[in-house]
């Protein structure tokens, strides 16, 4: 039984990635340019997150908007976000938002407009999606120790959560609104990495499209804890495969959003801020 299971639960999405694989390959019978524009898609979006992107350019960026706004709503939006209280969000809004446009916006240029296919092939359907949900269940609650482990280190107390609470300072507004950004460039997150680089070169590359997708999910990690970093490793393998057996992000991203909301929650409890 245990073997059927391992099986049907494990073997056979991989059988199938691979029998796509082999057929398409053969269909196009030379250079697949799909794949080909995924993979600098990717490159030229990361390079655009890692250089644009930076929660210190939001000023750059305000002082860009003078340019198509008019004088009276620029002044206003550049007092609000430059205002003692509000200057630590705008930046970190500044940032969220441009993981969402990166994440999203250039791969959804490539798959409607160049591909002419829709974004279910690309990992967001919504029908299925709760199939395994007992499995994201299960990774949850393994991963809600391992979260109150590293919590205890001090570089992780350094890292997060992002948004540094002032001593005395309430949850609501800031920091809440916060996590919603927060939780939105996961999903963002899990749709390039996990459904436009993983199914836009599923075809392609077959199983191997979840080591594809691992390498430089790994890579947007070197800036955070070691043991994060190699946590990333496993997960980007284990959600890439559950992406894979599901043709679906949306649990994944629930389960990233649930992890990253109890590290923040888990910082603030260590620090007596919460």
């Amino acid at each position: 039984m245990l073997r059927r299971w391992l099986d049907s639960f494990l073997l056979a999405p991989l059988r199938r990635a691979n029998d796509e694989q082999r057929t398409h390959v053969a269909a196009a019978a030379g250079a697949d340019w799909h794949v080909a524009v995924v993979l600098v898609t990717v490159a030229v979006m990361l390079t655009i997150q890692q250089y644009v992107f930076r929660s210190g350019n939001v000023w750059l960026a305000l002082d860009a908007l003078g340019s198509v706004l008019d004088r009276s709503t620029h002044t206003r939006l550049v007092d609000a976000a430059s205002a003692p209280e509000n200057s630590q969000l705008a930046g970190l809004m500044f940032w969220a938002f441009g993981q969402c446009a990166v994440y999203v916006a250039g791969p959804l240029l490539v798959v409607k407009l160049l591909f002419r296919r829709p974004l279910a092939d690309f990992g967001a359907k919504l029908p299925g999606m709760f199939a395994c949900a007992w499995a994201y269940l299960i990774m949850a609650a393994v991963m809600l120790p391992c979260v109150l482990y590293v919590s205890t280190s001090e570089r992780f107390l350094h890292t997060y959560p992002f948004y540094r609470l002032a001593l005395g300072e309430s949850p609501w507004p800031r920091f809440l609104i916060w996590e919603v950004c927060y939780a939105l460039q996961f999903v963002s997150l899990e749709f390039f990495f996990r459904g436009f680089l993983l199914h836009g070169t599923r075809r392609r590359f077959g199983a191997y499209s979840i080591y594809v997708m691992m390498v430089p999910y790994c890579m947007i990690h070197f800036n955070k804890p070691a043991l994060e970093t190699l946590g990333a490793i496993t997960a980007g393998i284990v959600l890439g495969f559950m992406s894979l057996k599901t043709r679906s992000i949306w649990m994944g991203a629930g389960l990233h959003i649930f992890v990253a909301w109890t590290m923040d929650a888990a910082a603030l409890w260590r620090t007596g801020r919460l």
